[in-house]
């Protein structure tokens, strides 16, 4: 089977990128399933302290994953003719979840909630992300969501006539498997309240940080990119925040 990158749909006799739609779709589908979470799992948040956290994560996220994606390439920037509409395509969800995570603690500081609250959105999150990545899959070449060249059995014509590594392909399995994993220690240990979300934080900035090495790159500091760059500080954060949590491994079999 071949694939004509970039995929669209025809609506109302125009023809649109599927990636913004399945994007939009995978948002939706995740915030009804994170209302479906809330009504089954009691809360110490009201109702307006979760909107309030929610549009703090949603501010920061749009911001965050301008200003990484931006630096991912600032020369063309630069040399853009329009800053501002560069600027405002370019997008990265590791810039995305960092500063949705840094909105998220300035709401909660200012609404004074202490308790974490991060387990709940952690599954509806990497939903979104996934359904998010079978967007920018099928988008090919035509944004900066593709690998580099390779020979390896994996390698797939993203609409350049190269074969290069599907890195989008790569990143839905790997939030499967890391889906499957943490619901395993959901349902298997007793832990902090937050942790799942700290595991799931580490966890994939850990592998972004290194699947960004077959992605093509333009090095911000110490031939890094802006991306790996915000991956390295987020690992270590959570590294630190980890290792204060007690775990207890009591096996709920």
């Amino acid at each position: 089977m071949t694939i004509d990158f970039p995929v669209s749909i025809e609506i109302f006799g125009h023809s649109v990128l599927i990636h913004p739609i399945l994007e939009s779709v995978g948002i939706f589908i995740a915030m009804r399933y994170y209302a479906f979470l809330r009504k089954r799992n009691k809360s110490s948040l009201t109702i307006i302290q979760s909107f309030s956290i929610i549009i703090g994560a949603l501010i920061g996220a749009l911001l965050g994953s301008k200003i990484i994606g931006t630096l991912e390439n600032s020369q063309a920037l630069l040399d853009a003719k329009n800053q501002f509409l560069y600027f405002w395509t370019s997008n990265t969800i590791v810039g995305g979840l960092t500063f949705g995570l840094i909105g998220v603690e300035i709401t909660k500081k200012i609404i004074g909630h202490k308790e974490s609250t991060g387990d709940l959105i952690t599954f509806p999150l990497i939903l979104a992300m996934i359904i998010g990545r079978i967007g920018c899959f099928l988008t090919g070449v035509y944004e900066q969501t593709y690998g580099v060249e390779t020979t390896s059995i994996f390698g797939m014509d993203l609409g350049d006539g190269l074969y290069r590594h599907p890195v989008a392909l790569y990143e839905i399995v790997y939030l499967i498997i890391l889906w499957i994993v943490l619901r395993i220690i959901q349902k298997k240990y007793t832990y902090p309240s937050g942790s799942i979300f700290q595991l799931f934080m580490l966890a994939y900035f850990s592998f972004r940080f290194l699947l960004d090495f077959i992605k093509p790159i333009h090095p911000l500091f110490l031939e890094l990119s802006s991306i790996q760059l915000t991956c390295i500080c987020i690992v270590i954060y959570y590294i630190f925040k980890i290792n204060q949590s007690k775990y207890k491994t009591i096996n709920h079999e």
